[in-house]
């Protein structure tokens, strides 16, 4: 028997997700799985595809309730925002706690109350291993926040180039298209697959989104320096996946692509999860989908004077539930890349 976890919200695209990865963990038990209005449904009737896992598919749906939870090495916490932090005020203190929501993200509290509202419940330790110092960080912690989808692809592209300071954090734009599972399961008129086959569109423009101040957080705390984000968030007829094309201005005009390629190589050649693509070569979403794998590429645009890097990485992989994972791992004491593949599905 392995340790043992618990999924609260997972009822969710993101916790479904958790499920899937879960059941083929080897050193990972599942004891409890808890949700909203789907308590009492079983997980086959809110996730068809985990039909054929007996053990599993038959399993009804806890409420939430802290109670319920007890008992486990480790609690998984896919809620909307502002349900987790008062979920894991109730959890004892020797629980490992990994949230996917946004509670624990930030650490400026105007920026949680412009973006979320409500009372800001403070900061946990950032869950993305690949950023400078942070997996020493999660090994140590008991409780990490996992960053959300876009922020994650965000930061795994540029946090490098700014670290290195070939990039001006203060000028950074980025452009990053989403497949609709990372707006949830909630029915909306502008998620009905006739609203968006065929067609891509804009929305949260002009630093309206909510992962805005978590890529600028993430890039300010690696180079020191403040950051400056325009981000424009974009919906693409695809069920999952994010690409992320992020450019900033180069801190040099001289910096060359080798030079920023090799800045990428310094931060990921031992990465078991983030691939630095061959030259010439830019990631598709296509190649990550299913895995807990980042694709990256970056390029020196020499006559605008910015630096261009591009991530293409599954919203719900390691966007959500795989790097949730990754960071449980860690903080049990696993091997890192257990129950998870850096190998994508296709076609």
């Amino acid at each position: 028997m392995g340790a043992r976890v618990a999924v609260a919200g997972a009822s969710g695209y993101a916790g479904g997700e958790l499920l899937r990865l879960l059941t083929g963990h080897p050193d990972l038990e599942l004891a409890a799985v808890t949700a909203g209005s789907s308590a009492g449904q079983s997980v086959a009737d809110v996730h068809p595809h985990l039909a054929g896992l007996p053990g599993l598919a038959e399993r009804r749906f806890q409420p939430h309730d802290a109670e319920a939870l007890t008992g486990c090495d480790l609690i998984f916490l896919a809620l909307p925002a502002g349900q987790s932090a008062p979920l894991a005020a109730q959890l004892p203190d020797g629980v490992k706690v990994v949230d996917l929501g946004p509670d624990f993200r930030l650490t400026d509290g105007a920026a949680w109350a412009r973006h979320y509202g409500g009372p800001h419940a403070g900061r946990w330790v950032t869950g993305t291993p690949e950023l400078p110092g942070a997996r020493l960080q999660i090994q140590d912690a008991d409780r990490v926040a996992a960053p959300g989808c876009y922020a994650t692809a965000a930061m795994l592209a540029l946090v490098p180039l700014a670290a290195a300071g070939l990039a001006d954090p203060a000028d950074v734009v980025i452009v990053a298209a989403s497949g609709t599972s990372g707006a949830g399961r909630s029915l909306r008129a502008d998620l009905l697959a006739t609203e968006v086959m065929g067609s891509a569109s804009a929305y949260a423009v002009a630093g309206a989104h909510r992962h805005t101040p978590e890529i600028e957080q993430a890039i300010s705390d690696a180079c020191g320096r403040p950051a400056q984000v325009s981000f424009t968030p974009v919906l693409a007829p695809m069920p999952r996946g994010i690409l992320a094309t992020c450019t900033a201005r180069l801190s040099n005009a001289d910096t060359s692509t080798a030079d920023l390629r090799a800045a990428l190589a310094d931060c990921y050649d031992a990465e078991p999860f983030v691939t630095v693509l061959p030259a010439g070569r830019w990631p598709a979403t296509g190649s990550v989908g299913g895995s807990n794998g980042v694709h990256v590429q970056v390029a020196a645009d020499p006559r605008a004077g910015r630096a261009v890097a591009v991530a293409a990485i599954d919203n719900l992989g390691k966007g959500a539930a795989g790097q949730a994972i990754q960071d449980a791992n860690l903080m049990l004491g696993l091997p890192e890349t257990a129950g998870l593949t850096a190998i994508g599905v296709a076609p």
